[in-house]
């Protein structure tokens, strides 16, 4: 068995360039002909500046989910013969291209300088990414692996298309003088973000470079305690959730069942109040005190969270000072299971760390309230 675990390098890859706020709707489109009512609103609230979309202006596709997650993977290495030692590839995303074959053996097969490598897929929302590093974590710790990629990527821009809520508003505009999308659909339509990141995790550190060790991952759900609060390929009815199988044919396009859609109300009442007990938790588990921790890197879909996660922390008397809290957030935008990595690399990346240094991973998934939480060391 291997005695540690390593992060030895991260990559990412950002679509296009950075969209303004100003610039969304030239990429997304509008629903109906009329600018949105709710987007002023919601970007007010997440202080998000940029983000990347795969999309031309004209909402056409630039990269499949695949693509973008293969071109993060390549950036990993300098010599392209070193993906022939990849020994397991493992991935995580909330946007597959299809819902079959899975999202990593799609990714595989854009890497034919790869071997038959183990690959591994992983479904659900943000915690993705995190699920897929706690697997290759254990394969490398257990000595079945000596070495293993991790990616996290999202295409969200494809689902949040004017086109794809289009019919959905024809059926409101026969009932209603003043149609709208209800909110709980629109309101992601400013908050999602596109991009891929990748990380090389090994047995052996960096000879001249600095490494993250992985010291402990750990992963935690509510779903027992809290109903659906995030969802796509299906629709909510009284507390309960009606998959797309089970809808007529013609809801899929009428109730835009294919997008992604978020109870805000059960979003705002329980993401942060979950999050406290798992991050709390995790510190009693492990014996850590918050003051040991160097930086701390918490997911965020919106900076609307930040303060309600500080005052979370100051509850249990867990308090992480906010100038030790690392974000990108407002520069990359909310790039879903892929963003903590590319928080993680921009941080590796900024020549702040220095060994011994702690570092604390914080990612919340609204599908159904579940967290992962790990905690690193700078080598």
């Amino acid at each position: 068995m291997a005695n540690s675990v390593y992060i030895n390098k991260i990559s990412s890859y950002l679509p296009g360039k950075p969209v303004s706020n100003d610039e969304m709707e030239e990429y997304l489109g509008v629903i109906g002909g009329r600018k949105s009512r709710s987007k002023a609103i919601v970007l007010r609230s997440n202080g998000i500046k940029n983000r990347y979309y795969a999309l031309t202006k004209n909402s056409e596709a630039t990269h499949t989910n695949a693509q973008l997650t293969a071109n993060a993977i390549k950036k990993l290495f300098s010599d392209s013969n070193e993906l022939k030692k990849i020994e397991l590839l493992t991935c995580g995303t909330t946007t597959p291209d299809q819902l079959t074959p899975s999202h990593a053996v799609m990714v595989h097969g854009l890497l034919p300088e790869t071997s038959n490598t183990q690959v591994i897929s992983f479904s659900g929302v943000c915690c993705t990414g995190m699920h897929a590093l706690k697997h290759s974590y254990l394969s490398v710790l257990s000595g079945d692996t000596q070495n293993a990629v991790v990616a996290a990527s999202e295409r969200t821009s494809a689902m949040l298309k004017h086109q794809n809520f289009e019919e959905e508003n024809k059926k409101l505009e026969l009932l209603e003088a003043n149609p709208i999308i209800a909110f709980d659909k629109e309101f992601l339509r400013w908050m999602l973000s596109d991009g891929a990141a990748a990380a090389y995790v090994t047995s052996k550190p960096n000879a001249s470079a600095l490494s993250l060790k992985v010291e402990w991952i750990e992963n935690y759900s509510f779903a027992n305690e809290a109903e659906t609060c995030m969802y796509m390929g299906g629709e909510k009815y009284d507390g309960g959730l009606k998959g797309w199988a089970d809808h007529p044919v013609s809801d899929i396009l009428g109730k835009s069942l294919f997008t992604l859609k978020q109870d805000v109300k059960l979003l705002d009442k329980n993401i942060v109040k979950f999050g406290g007990k798992a991050y709390a938790s995790s510190l009693l588990k492990h014996n850590l005190k918050s003051s040991e921790i160097d930086y701390y890197l918490p997911h965020i879909s919106s900076m609307y969270f930040a303060d309600k996660i500080y005052a979370e922390m100051e509850l249990t008397d867990t308090v992480v000072p906010r100038d030790k809290w690392f974000l990108n957030l407002p520069e990359v935008g909310n790039v879903g299971a892929a963003s903590i990595f590319l928080a993680l690399e921009a941080l590796l990346n900024s020549g702040k760390l220095k060994k011994g240094e702690k570092i604390f991973l914080s990612v919340p998934e609204s599908a159904r309230f579940s967290y992962s939480n790990a905690l690193l060391t700078v080598v």
